[in-house]
């Protein structure tokens, strides 16, 4: 929120406080503690009837410094507090040169002079370049009209210096120039409502700010004061942690590193995942006949999901299959999962009224009260429902065990929808403080549901799609982008919303295929469907319309038949890049700033992204098949049609609905697998290197790492250019028993040593080995 009017003047009601001067420094070897006056301090006089704020500064882990101002110390903590791990490993040390006093934790060093002017300074260890600053106004309070009180820090932005992240927001990808509160909202995707608010911010200067506060923190991001990043709180402390980098994708580690890494997702969760839609009519009869209506077609497809109406009307939730509509779930589900499915069910953390479990759960006390004691209730969204308190242990428990009984039928996952409008006017178990409590709910309910999946499918086969997050909310993947429009404006605003949350360290996203209201046209779908089978997970959702793809025509069968088919030889790829996701928390689909930092032209793209570090889509978002899109430095490859393109500059094209903008990176060796039918399966055995021998430089090499489906390695795969030469080479104890090299857009390469045997294809040569063969020399002259 605002509390200034213009530079020089307070709102109407407004009285702020700021650090002005350190009155006092205490060091000790891992932290500084200071005292600040909020006025200068002349005489002896001028430290009576003023307020003092104290301020802590200390190092949670290498690259990382925090800071925690506190007006008044004496008040109730009640929680809940975000999870911060410590590195007992880390490195930290403290320096006092006269006045000047630092904190060094490794590259990133915090400078504070106590003879001068109020001033935090953030610098990088090596070059002493300075990173942030908290200057004037950088650290103070202050009193509303209403009397509120509000803890408030400001951070200085540099020339040409801009702000991602704060969650999965939908306005405009880069965040200067907006206000942006950090409260959960059922808002859909169109408005600066969020589903998933994470406070925590990137900036393209190699560094990043986590505001350690789970209520609500208002940002001000050069809004209010144009050259600074302000936010606040409405507390008597306020803590936040500067985090280094120098790249975005090592301030992404240090971050993750704090707040928690994404668990690796199951192999299967990457293919197509098919829904009965929200509120369309829907029995056995009908999942039977989308199932054969994609097998007919050989549209791959590996999850099943059942929507809100397995489950009674006004009985959300019960977690009791309608046995009007499914008399025998026991039996379908066997039959689903015969024919190779997994298999999701809906469900949310309310409990209706008509449930039976309401009086059940009303009784045992596991839902959330009023102060008198009575359950809270409202009629929105189902009639009389109620919250569960996941406060609770034993209500934790008993929603856990609700939920066993299905996956012990059979089910393989959940949707945990909902999770965003969670009242304040209420008492919560364990004494939480209602305002924290409402963007923090759902770390509780994701937990309890991926805790239950680990525990029962076992370590890393845990999956959830869930729709509401806040920092943290990462470690329990996948999350889909909520309730769009079918439009391409809305297209556009869900992939901003997806690298915004990729920007906010949550490795893995997915969206609804074809919008969520409405009914896409046949235009739109086919386009939504080459972006979502494209994108980390992918869902065919809707709300009162099917979304099965030959509801929109024939073409739109073919679409999504050669993109699922695509995603799934992809798997290769993509399962590295989830890996290296749930290892670094760097995303599967990576905003361009991340991945290219240095090239001033990524730094505002929010139409493209990177999928992985090595293949490029720009997604078409017009009716008129044109897509314009940056290609950075260098020779790039259409995956699709092996055509080359060079950077850096911008490209205007058109294309059908079979083909988009798809590059692969200069110098990449693209892994393939052999199957197209499933995304799980050995993914070494029998792969594809596509090389592009026109992007390597002579002497460079390349090794691909191919994973097995636990997250290890099943073989490395290394491709050298000598001159004209090509070694390639396989080994790994999992090294695959036959594959192939394919030199794309190279008809004439010729096979030098190796027993491969030689193809020449319309995409180039095709070299197939034996499990013999552990290295191939091909000729290959870069053109």
């Amino acid at each position: 929120m605002k509390f200034t009017n213009g530079f020089w003047l307070m709102r109407e009601g407004v009285r702020a406080s700021y650090a002005t001067e350190a009155r006092d420094v205490v060091t000790e070897d891992d932290r500084i503690l200071l005292h600040a006056a909020v006025r200068k301090v002349t005489r002896r006089g001028d430290t009576l009837n003023t307020p003092l704020i104290t301020v802590e500064c200390w190092s949670p882990a290498e690259g990382v410094i925090g800071v925690r101002s506190i007006h008044h110390a004496g008040g109730r903590k009640p929680g809940p507090e975000f999870q911060v791990r410590t590195d007992p490993s880390r490195k930290v040390r403290t320096v006092r040169t006269g006045s000047v006093v630092e904190l060094i934790s490794g590259p990133l060093t915090l400078r504070v002079d106590t003879a001068g002017p109020w001033k935090l300074e953030f610098r990088d260890t090596a070059t002493g370049r300075a990173v942030t600053t908290a200057g004037a106004r950088g650290i103070g309070f202050a009193l509303d009209a209403d009397g509120s009180h509000h803890m408030v820090s400001r951070l200085s932005l540099g020339v040409g210096e801009l702000v991602y992240g704060l969650g999965e927001r939908f306005t405009p990808f880069v965040k200067n120039g907006q206000t942006v509160d950090i409260w959960q909202a059922d808002g859909g995707t169109s408005s600066e409502q969020a589903y998933k608010n994470v406070p925590f911010h990137l900036s393209n200067r190699g560094y990043g700010v986590f505001v350690n506060h789970p209520g609500k923190v208002s940002y001000e991001i050069a809004s209010e004061s144009v050259g600074e990043v302000q936010f606040s709180v409405e507390d008597q402390e306020l803590e936040y942690f500067v985090v280094h980098g120098p790249t975005p994708k090592e301030v992404l580690r240090r971050y993750t590193g704090l707040t928690g890494r994404p668990a690796l997702p199951p192999a299967w969760s990457f293919g197509l995942w098919l829904t009965t839609s929200f509120t369309t009519s829907y029995d056995e009869e009908t999942v039977n006949s989308f199932i054969q209506g994609m097998a007919e077609r050989e549209i791959p497809l590996s999850v099943f999901h059942f929507d809100c109406f397995w489950m009674r009307e006004y009985q959300w939730c019960d977690f009791t299959w309608d046995p009007a509509v499914f008399p025998d779930p026991e039996g379908m589900l066997r039959r689903l999962k015969e024919r190779g499915l997994r298999i999701s069910l809906w469900i949310n953390p309310y409990i209706a009224q008509k449930s039976p479990l309401f009086a059940e759960a009303a009784e045992a006390g596991h839902l959330v009260r009023r102060a008198d004691g009575s359950v809270w209730q409202w009629d929105l969204w189902q009639p009389g429902m109620a919250l569960v308190d996941f406060t609770s242990p034993a209500a934790r428990e008993w929603y856990a065990g609700k939920l066993r009984p299905l996956l012990e039928m059979g089910a393989d996952c959940f949707k945990t929808d909902f999770g965003e409008r969670i009242p304040t006017d209420v008492v919560w178990h364990d004494g939480s403080d209602p305002q924290r409590m409402r963007n923090y709910y759902t770390q509780l309910y994701n937990e309890t549901v991926f805790d239950l999946l680990t525990e029962v499918r076992g370590e890393g086969e845990a999956v959830l799609f869930a729709r509401s997050a806040t920092a943290g909310g990462q470690q329990f993947p996948v999350h889909w982008g909520g309730d769009c429009d079918a439009t391409f404006s809305s297209m556009a605003e869900s992939l901003r919303g997806g690298l915004s949350l990729g920007a906010s360290g949550f490795g893995f996203w997915s969206h609804d295929i074809g919008g969520f209201e409405g009914t896409p046209s046949d235009a739109l779908f086919k386009r939504w469907l080459a972006f979502g089978l494209l994108s980390s997970h992918s869902r065919l959702h809707g709300s009162t319309s099917y979304r099965v793809p030959w509801q929109f025509g024939e073409e739109a069968v073919s679409v999504a038949r050669d993109f699922a088919r695509l995603k799934n030889r992809l798997m290769p790829y993509l399962y590295a890049a989830a890996v290296e996701a749930s290892r670094t928390g760097v995303p599967v689909m990576r905003p361009m700033v991340v991945e290219f930092p240095d090239d001033p032209a990524c730094a505002t793209l929010d139409r493209q992204y990177m999928l992985g570090p090595d293949l490029l889509v720009a997604p078409v978002l017009t009716e008129d098949d044109e897509v314009e899109y940056y290609v950075p430095a260098g020779t790039w490859t259409h995956l699709l049609s092996g055509e080359t393109v060079s950077g850096p500059g911008w490209r205007r094209e058109r294309y059908g609905f079979d083909s988009l903008p798809l590059l692969v990176r200069p110098g990449a060796v693209l892994p393939l697998g052999a199957q197209e039918d499933r995304p799980d399966y050995d993914w070494a055995d029998g792969i594809t290197l596509r090389v592009h021998p026109q992007t390597l430089a002579d002497g460079a090499e390349t090794a691909v790492s191919v994973p097995d489906q636990r997250g290890g390695t099943a073989a490395v795969l290394t491709v050298r250019r000598e001159g004209e030469l090509l070694r390639v080479t396989a080994e790994g104890d999992g090294a695959p028993g036959a594959w192939a090299v394919l030199l794309g857009g190279t008809p004439d390469a010729e096979l030098v040593e190796g027993t491969g045997r030689v193809e020449h294809t319309d995409q180039g040569t095709l070299v197939r080995a034996d499990a013999a063969d552990r290295e191939l020399v091909l000729r290959a002259a870069a053109r």
